[in-house]
């Protein structure tokens, strides 16, 4: 293969390694772009397959929790299959489970179409960082990490616009359609970008069953029991009692691994640094209020201000607008600011963010949330970025890839924290809320009468009027609830912010490190 020369003779990457690279990156912005894509359209798909506001989380938090589960497994897989043929059997079948979310017409066959979904494309985003590190010379490779920051974080915040625009222009069932020519594209630079490789299927026996085992089975009934234990009243209810022993068993499980298996299936030793764990905590939390936020905003926007997907979804799309314009200058702020300074300005800012949310009115609009998105966007590529480049150079060499999945792993699983946790603090606090306006209304008061013959002259009748005014009520019940949604995303944010302070300064010539 022929390769070019740079002018201080370093040698360049050739067409082929910077197709495997646009395979990478476009393969993970098709997995980050379907975390995001139902959220816009999340009303309109409850609607048509039977499902209520809070089964619907379930849309968006099947396909959060897959990924944080195939995550960790990405590295073994690669070494068992083969990095091509891996990702090409990803691909094809994270093409069939779109297929099967764009067909269903029930709750159940949408979940397991999405669980579907987040098993095959998360694993195409560690492995885009894997061809970055693999494909490209040590001087080419901040390229290859903008342009793969590009596309991650693109991806959540376009995916609620074309989701949008997609229900209402033409249906919701194209959203998950259209990973059809993109896929189909994406099998071509694989085929044409990566060399064959062959299968060491010795690696099953030497694999970490069960770290596999207790991984799975901890981290899925862990999301089981948050995401139902509000409706089924916790732990009064069998099915919430069978998850926790679960996942306790499950978690047993990844323990024992770690001690017994020649090599664990991830080292959760390195959440024992101080300044890996410190990471690791701040990167939840901050998945928390990425992820959470995205969810939240669409919905507030549909319910309270009435808002279509199109609109909600153009919302969403404003936090994107910091992130690409501070993309390209990312080496650059890496080489130049302190890691500690830069991390503490990135989490005040979506400290700040999350509480310029919590005066939220029925009045409000999408208006209403451009500076805090703005703001939320720009503190967002400050956080992700400088924690990437600490969880990376916090570890030993040898745990780098470790490293970089546990950091990933932890960071969406405070995104299926916020949607579960939205879920039960939406029913509760909705209920409080509701009983607190209830109780301010004296029914015998001379201003609650005069209140309701006013609206009762309007609907024709008295019971038209107690309608309205039950509708009233439970909408600024519902707008008080998001503000403490918010509140709560923005006291988590700044609980974790004395943490930067157990962080060292990054290492001089430290390589950028790619970002999800």
């Amino acid at each position: 293969m022929v390769t070019a020369q740079d002018t201080a003779g370093r040698t360049n990457a050739d067409l082929t390694a910077w197709l495997a690279v646009a395979a990478g990156t476009l393969g993970a912005f098709m997995a980050t772009l379907d975390v995001s894509i139902v959220n816009s359209a999340l009303p309109t798909i409850q609607g048509e397959i039977g499902a209520t506001g809070t089964e619907g989380t379930w849309i968006a938090t099947a396909y959060l929790v897959a990924e944080i589960i195939i995550i960790p497994l990405t590295a073994w897989l690669e070494q068992l299959l083969g990095l091509r043929l891996f990702l090409l059997g990803a691909t094809l079948l994270f093409t069939g489970f779109s297929v099967l979310c764009g067909i269903s017409s029930s709750l159940p066959v949408m979940i397991v179409g999405r669980i579907g979904q987040g098993l095959t494309g998360g694993a195409m985003i560690p492995t885009a960082m894997t061809i970055i590190a693999t494909r490209l010379p040590r001087h080419q490779q901040p390229i290859g990490s903008a342009l793969f920051g590009i596309t991650a974080i693109l991806g959540p915040v376009i995916g609620p616009l074309i989701g949008g625009w997609l229900t209402e222009n033409i249906s919701w069932h194209y959203a998950f359609f259209l990973n059809l020519p993109v896929c189909t594209a994406l099998v071509l630079l694989l085929l044409l970008g990566l060399p064959r490789q062959g299968m060491r299927l010795d690696r099953l026996r030497e694999a970490d069953w069960l770290g596999i085992i207790g991984l799975t089975l901890g981290l899925g009934a862990l999301t089981v029991l948050l995401e139902e234990g509000q409706r089924e009243l916790w732990f009064q209810s069998p099915l919430i009692l069978q998850m926790a022993l679960l996942a306790t068993l499950g978690f047993a499980l990844l323990i024992v691994g770690q001690v017994t298996a020649p090599r664990p299936v991830i080292h959760l030793g390195l959440l024992l640094n101080r300044q890996f764990g410190s990471v690791a905590m701040m990167g939840m939390v901050v998945g928390m209020v990425v992820y959470g936020s995205s969810y939240a905003i669409p919905q507030f926007l549909s319910v309270i201000a009435q808002y279509n997907a199109l609109q909600s979804g153009t919302i969403v799309l404003i936090s994107g607008i910091p992130s690409l314009l501070l993309m390209p200058f990312t080496p650059w702020m890496v080489r130049v600011l302190d890691i500690r300074a830069a991390l503490a300005a990135g989490l005040l800012m979506i400290v700040a963010s999350s509480f310029l949310d919590t005066d939220l009115s029925s009045a409000s609009t999408g208006g209403g949330f451009v500076f805090s998105q703005l703001l939320r966007g720009a503190g967002t590529i400050f956080a992700f970025l400088f924690l990437s480049q600490a969880a990376i150079t916090s570890a030993p060499a040898e745990y780098t890839g470790d490293a970089s999945c546990l950091f990933n792993a932890v960071r969406n699983l405070g995104g299926s924290f916020a949607l579960a946790g939205i879920s039960a603090v939406q029913d509760q606090r909705t209920w409080l809320h509701s009983r607190r306006l209830e109780e301010a209304l004296h029914a015998n008061g001379l201003m609650v009468q005069e209140w309701l013959a006013g609206l009762a002259r309007i609907t024709g009748s008295r019971g038209g009027a107690l309608e309205m005014v039950s509708s009233q009520v439970q909408q600024q019940a519902l707008t008080m609830t998001y503000n403490d949604l918010f509140w709560l995303l923005g006291v988590g944010s700044a609980c974790v912010l004395p943490l930067v302070l157990f962080l060292k300064p990054l290492p001089k010539g430290a390589a950028l490190a790619a970002m999800h």
